[in-house]
């Protein structure tokens, strides 16, 4: 598991997966907050399943393997 989610593009997955994980605790409290832990999930280990499938690769290398 190569990969394929570069810098700029996980530190953006950090702030949008806390930010939907606050909604659990404030605003509207809601589950689908729980949504967060995907983008945060991918950010934290660096790859993302679905650039793997479009061919995309924000880590500078080019293009994904496939």
């Amino acid at each position: 598991m190569n990969r394929n989610v570069g810098a700029l593009d996980r530190a953006l997955r950090i702030v949008l997966g806390l930010g939907l994980l606050a909604l659990i605790f404030v605003g509207p409290q809601s589950l689908w907050g729980l949504v967060g832990l995907v983008p945060l999930g991918t950010a934290l280990i660096g790859y993302c399943p679905a650039y793997r499938l479009l061919g995309i690769c924000t880590t500078g290398e080019g293009r994904a393997r496939v």
